[in-house]
């Protein structure tokens, strides 16, 4: 079959509609609001080798990449010659997908009747955060895998169509969230059966009989695009670290990045070992991170597929904190993996320095509310609920809050916005209807971007409580409270991370038993500036105090700029007739510079 290049760009686009199809199915059926509105997901199609073609228009590299790899796992534990009409797959097996025991993968064949036989023309396939699996409040308490929750070993979720009743219970037996959890894997497999549906509708519309040679041409184009961005690199290698606050020590991450014509070795020797807590990260996560990295930075416009992948080549030693052996705890190992693209970034910088970003905040700061609030009152809002009603229904809400993301060459960093993950954050108002708690303020912080021509984006200021009078737990994933997120070409670092209860410096990473009024705050920390403050321009620094971006005193310490407040005391709103830049002073501070 050749197809000319403008079959191919048609054929493309349409498996482009069909993967965001199969995704906004997803997202429309899902229960959780990790899935519906943090979009902690992956969607992807595979041809017949189980090789990944193309990918929903979202996703995360850590479910994308991973779910990428290891549906080859699930097609050897299940040949595709035992699978029938109506089979689904599954697991959560951290080694084998996305390195945690909350992300479910499931995958489907989908057959097409040739000659009165039942033939796979594809796979769909996609990943997501679970609600919740059982064991542990999530954390980075545990010491081993079999702590954090129930592991699921490549089985069938369906059988022929059927649903797998004895694997739902043992389910639904071990999770806090039964019909939040059981919804999602249900979402997954009807959000895999539409994209098949509208893939055999789109096969037969193009008098396709099979899609593999459609899946050769984009995944050989693919990697030929990789491969002339990365020739395009000076061979050489390239090597940076950069530290995690880790559990009970900070954790070194370290990458050499070497450069060989049209391939690339990506190696972490002498990183930290692995952790005796939850932080530890699978090498599948690794890889999954660590390719997006070099993807975003040389490609970022080629196809996320096979193809893209060939071309880098990513080890790690065998024990340490990116490659750990079972039985780890891998539960939170987002707070390390989020860190590869900032560390490779630093590397790559000294070749291409025009094509990465600072350092980012990189952990989704994530944190775990559980309590228990009158299920007579879920339809009453806030200030209705009545705290005297003794019918009490259990909470278990996951939500991510996002930091600032790094400087880029040309523009400033991006503020409360998740990076590398891509997730959203969950909406106050969302979560206020999920759980019975309260944010009392939610906020940009001021100053909290890293000085540079082109600043950090800003994190946020976030309080919590709850309402009722049960005790509450909060679980709160965080890091960069001891490392700050690094700036490029003089650019200066963002501000640090800090979580309080009721005021005062609170663990991380743990699950902390709460007082009913207990108040909980997050300080989300900023990203990276890039390069030197003092040549930002004083415009854009007035338009930063204007905003609240920046204060006065940062202005005239960091960037070199000194502006006045002209309006009153009693102004209430800070227009921009209110400040000037005096433009001596300004001139005499920067010479001293």
């Amino acid at each position: 079959m050749t197809l000319t290049p403008i079959q191919l760009e048609v054929l493309w686009n349409r498996l482009l509609s069909v993967a965001n199809e199969q995704q906004t199915t997803l997202i429309r059926t899902a229960f959780s609001t990790i899935v519906r509105e943090s979009l902690d997901l992956a969607c992807g199609i595979f041809d017949t080798r189980g090789l990944m073609i193309a990918q929903s228009l979202t996703g995360t590299p850590g479910h994308i990449n991973p779910m990428a790899t290891g549906a080859i796992h699930l097609l050897n534990a299940y040949p595709p010659s035992t699978l029938v009409p109506g089979d689904v797959l599954v697991t959560n097996d951290p080694w084998l997908t996305a390195g945690q025991v909350n992300d479910f993968t499931v995958l489907t064949p989908v057959f097409r009747n040739e000659n009165g036989r039942q033939k796979i023309v594809a796979y769909f396939s996609n990943c997501c955060h679970s609600p919740d699996v059982g064991g542990r409040i999530l954390s980075a308490e545990a010491r081993e895998v079999f702590e954090e929750g129930l592991q699921v070993p490549i089985t069938k979720l369906f059988n022929a169509g059927e649903p797998n009743e004895e694997l739902f219970k043992i389910i639904r037996g071990n999770v806090r969230t039964p019909d939040a959890t059981v919804g999602d894997l249900y979402a997954q497999a009807s959000s895999n059966a539409v994209g098949a549906k509208s893939l055999l509708q789109m096969m037969d519309e193009f008098g396709l009989d099979t899609i593999d040679p459609l899946a050769d041409e984009i995944i050989s184009r693919s990697e030929s695009a990789m491969r002339a961005g990365i020739k395009a690199i000076p061979n050489g290698r390239y090597e940076n670290e950069t530290w995690s606050d880790g559990f009970e020590e900070p954790l070194c991450i370290k990458v050499a990045v070497t450069v060989e014509d049209e391939d690339m070795q990506i190696d972490f020797d002498g990183s930290s070992p692995q952790s005796s807590r939850g932080i530890n990260v699978v090498l599948n996560y690794t890889k999954g991170y660590a390719s997006f990295a070099i993807k975003a930075a040389i490609s970022p416009e080629v196809p996320h597929n096979e193809g893209a992948f060939r071309p880098v080549h990513i080890t790690a030693p065998e024990g340490c904190i990116l490659n750990c052996k079972r039985p780890a705890a891998v539960a939170s190992r987002h707070l390390v993996g989020h860190f590869l693209p900032t560390a490779i970034f630093g590397a790559i910088s000294q070749a291409i320095p025009d094509r990465v970003m600072a350092g980012s905040a990189d952990p989704i700061w994530m944190s775990i509310w559980r309590a228990k609030w009158p299920q007579a009152n879920l339809d009453q809002t806030r200030s209705q609920r009545s705290h005297s009603d003794q019918t009490q229904k259990q909470s278990n809400l996951t939500l991510f809050s996002l930091g600032g993301t790094g400087a880029r060459p040309t523009k400033d960093g991006l503020s409360a916005t998740g990076f590398p993950s891509g997730v959203g954050g969950v909406p106050t108002e969302v979560a206020e209807t999920q759980a019975p708690i309260i944010q009392s303020h939610r906020e940009l912080r001021s100053d909290s971007g890293g000085p540079g021509k082109f600043r950090g984006g800003l994190g946020q200021s976030i309080s919590v409580a709850q309402l009722g009078t049960e005790p509450w737990s909060v679980s709160g994933m965080v890091d960069r409270t001891r490392f700050a997120a690094d700036g490029l070409q003089g650019g200066q670092a963002g501000a640090l991370g800090a979580f309080e209860l009721d005021g005062e410096p609170a663990e991380p990473k743990t699950v902390l038993w709460l007082e009913p009024d207990s108040v909980i705050k997050m300080n989300l920390p900023g990203g990276g500036g890039y390069g030197n403050p003092f040549e930002r321009d004083p415009d854009q620094v007035l338009n930063d105090v204007v905003n609240q971006y920046v204060s006065i005193e940062q202005a005239e310490s960091d960037y070199g700029v000194v502006i006045r407040f002209t309006g009153s005391e009693d102004d209430l709103v800070r227009l921009p007739s209110s400040y000037c830049i005096d433009l001596e002073a300004t001139s005499a501070t920067r010479r001293l510079q």
